[in-house]
């Protein structure tokens, strides 16, 4: 059928007559999530789907044009550097990590030693400063919590040391006085994982508990020796932190001088003065970045790469892009979701995307992109048995048919359509481990390897897209070495994993409950 091809082309350029009408496409997103709802209580999708490609957010414009200076030249993606700054960096400085083994003796001797051990052989007093920033529901459950571990750090060091506990600003009220401890967190959390020591970065969808550490699979990135970005998480990271409540020695909680409080003061003051909290280092860390090109590739005193060496410059040209993205939808910042949403539907025929996620829960947006644009999809999620809540006591337990129950739901949709030879499920298992990876790789056409990969915190679904603060960074690269670093970590995921057929859902244990499948509809955006 030649509409289904046509049709992404034909829309892209009927919106480009018409600039400045984001209305017109908040009012097509949400017929789309509607024809969605229908569409899900009939056997066989309606022509609409056809329409997937032309409902979401047209490809933003790069503002300025090539620049025949720049050592980096022109690739594709350079439109992302119209939302969020723009790191260029050596692939050198770029190490994908495999294994949670691998995470942890980086967290512990790459990164926290070589800190502290600087800290301590400085000729001068330390000026080593301690940010942590939690969720304020996730760290405060239970009498044994991450508060009351950080409280001796905080008591002996309250000049050095920093907790803000993010409360997102949705749990107030009736609401927050009802809901228990351990289901107050599917409201909204502080999500991100990125870690930070003096110039080096890690990204990453782990957090800090054991199981991280030991058998829990995840995905990390380290880069090393870089400054900008490093400064701009700093930054990121105080910003929500001035958003937050602030942990005392006393184990009490205060707002920062001037700052409306999260859940008991005006709800649309709080995620006014949020965004322009975060927005304000977003752009200012854009502006940087726009100044510093300009004055190494477009300054009049031009000096030649032999030249910057000999004056201590030797920092390689890059290969490599990392672009930041954020998604903090209580405060109205969407930028994860629509560069997410125009990489898929992007994605032209003959590529391929290799997505994974933890937690198989899309929201109805990403649904419809993969299943109505061209590019061919691998989708890796958690078999039951390696679900972070198989084997869960109460209703927890519970969730795992939950996500089958999803599962299935969205398969006899592929089969339906006829698409299992270009969108296919493969599930992880490994034995006495747990899955927790989320990202995707992307090949262009006629490509063995990946140039662009997105890792860190988001799952791709609801509470992702429209409940919790999220971040992570999309890498581009033109490195072949890095490529194929990318390309063995998807590898290397994906073989332990096992194609999805009809036959998967008659297995034993996959018989999912009647209140399973009547309650999922009903709470699958709370998790």
């Amino acid at each position: 059928m030649a509409a289904p091809a046509a049709g992404p082309v034909f829309w892209r350029r009927l919106l480009g007559l018409l600039p400045g009408r984001p209305g017109l496409a908040a009012l097509l997103g949400r017929l789309s999530d509607r024809l969605g709802r229908s569409r899900e209580r009939r056997r066989r999708r309606s022509p609409w789907l056809l329409l997937a490609p032309l409902l979401s957010p047209t490809v933003p414009q790069v503002t300025s044009p090539p620049c025949c200076l720049c050592p980096e030249g022109v690739h594709r993606f350079q439109w992302i550097r119209n939302l969020v700054p723009e790191f260029g960096v050596s692939s050198s400085h770029v190490r994908v990590l495999s294994s949670p083994a691998e995470f942890f003796e980086l967290m512990k001797v790459d990164c926290l030693e070589s800190s502290l051990e600087k800290s301590l052989q400085a000729k001068f007093p330390s000026d080593l400063k301690v940010s942590i920033l939690l969720d304020f529901t996730r760290g405060s459950r239970g009498r044994k919590n991450s508060r009351t571990m950080l409280l001796p750090l905080l008591q002996r060091f309250p000049e050095r040391v920093r907790v803000s506990l993010f409360h997102t600003p949705n749990l107030r009220g009736l609401l927050r006085l009802l809901i228990p401890e351990r289901f107050n967190e599917t409201i909204g959390l502080q999500h991100i994982k990125v870690y930070l020591f003096d110039n080096n970065v890690i990204l990453s969808g782990a957090n800090l508990s054991d199981s991280y550490f030991t058998n829990r699979q995840d995905r990390y990135v380290f880069l090393q020796d870089c400054a900008e970005i490093a400064d701009f998480f700093t930054d990121l990271v105080d910003a929500v932190g001035d958003v937050s409540l602030q942990l005392q020695g006393d184990d009490t909680v205060e707002v920062v001088d001037g700052m409306v409080h999260p859940y008991k003061g005006d709800r649309a003051a709080y995620c006014r003065a949020a965004n322009k909290r975060v927005m304000d280092v977003i752009h200012s860390a854009r502006a940087r970045q726009q100044m510093l090109h300009a004055q190494t590739f477009h300054s009049d005193s031009l000096i030649s790469q032999e030249e910057a060496a000999a004056a201590g410059d030797r920092r390689p040209a890059p290969d490599t892009w990392i672009y930041p993205l954020i998604q903090m939808k209580p405060f109205e910042i969407q930028i994860d979701e629509i560069v997410t949403e125009t990489l898929l539907t992007e994605a032209e025929r003959g590529a391929k995307v290799f997505l994974t996620t933890g937690y198989f829960n899309l929201t109805q947006a990403y649904m419809d992109l993969v299943l109505g644009t061209r590019a061919e999809y691998q989708i890796l999620l958690a078999s039951p048995e390696v679900n972070g809540f198989f084997g869960a006591k109460g209703v927890a337990g519970a969730i795992p048919a939950a996500y089958v129950h999803i599962e299935r739901q969205f398969y006899s949709e592929v089969c339906s359509l006829g698409q299992q030879d270009r969108v296919q499920l493969q599930e992880y298992w490994r034995r006495g481990w747990t899955f927790h990876a989320k990202g995707l790789w992307l090949y262009l056409a006629g490509s063995s390897l990946p140039c662009l990969t997105l890792i860190g915190s988001p799952n791709f679904g609801y509470r992702s897209v429209h409940r919790d603060l999220e971040a992570q960074i999309a890498i581009v690269t033109e490195s072949r070495a890095l490529q194929q670093q990318l390309h063995q970590e998807q590898e290397q995921l994906y073989l332990r994993s096992a194609v999805v057929s009809s036959a998967t859902f008659e297995q034993p244990g996959r018989q999912v409950k009647l209140w399973v499948k009547m309650v999922t509809p009903l709470i699958k955006n709370f998790f």
